[in-house]
């Protein structure tokens, strides 16, 4: 696995993967940035910072999230079908994946999502609409919804 630190208009993100895809895209506390970009990551960085500059509004990256259960791992996969700008809750998505009852389930994947930003569970709302529960801090999602989508204003909870 090779890992780097870029510098966001959100933060430190921290970037881990290898030639079977990214696995880890995280914030991360004030870290020494990378000199030098592995390959493996480079386009990764690339895709990161056209989506923070406005200019990307889809990613064609492969990813290899590892850990967690098989459901996490469909969870994150259903999350890719949210478009850019758009938003679902919590039960809409339980509900896509045929898992309406078990929505607290589905809310815990969205919460260990463990590639943000490319995965986007900042597209994952609470069902008033509502913006909550962003391991990055809800300033980081906020700013990423209205970014995505400036003619919605979002509140915190």
């Amino acid at each position: 696995m090779e890992t780097c630190y870029i510098q966001t208009i959100l933060g430190f993100v921290e970037i881990t993967g290898n030639e079977n895809g990214i696995s880890i895209v995280k914030l991360a506390k004030q870290v020494p940035l990378s000199k030098e970009i592995p390959v493996v990551l480079q386009e990764a960085v690339n895709q990161l910072q056209e989506y923070m500059a406005g200019k990307r509004k889809v990613f064609d990256l492969k990813l290899n999230p590892t850990g967690s259960t098989e459901i996490h791992r469909a969870i994150w996969k259903e999350m890719l079908n949210i478009p850019y700008g758009e938003t679902i809750n919590y039960i809409e998505l339980a509900r896509r994946m045929g898992m309406e009852k078990a929505f607290r389930a589905v809310a815990t994947g969205v919460g260990t999502n463990p590639i943000l930003i490319i995965i986007p569970c900042h597209r994952v709302i609470s069902v008033k609409g509502k913006l909550s529960g962003y391991v990055a801090g809800l300033w980081r999602k906020k700013w990423l919804l209205e970014e995505e989508n400036p003619n919605i204003k979002y509140d915190l909870i």
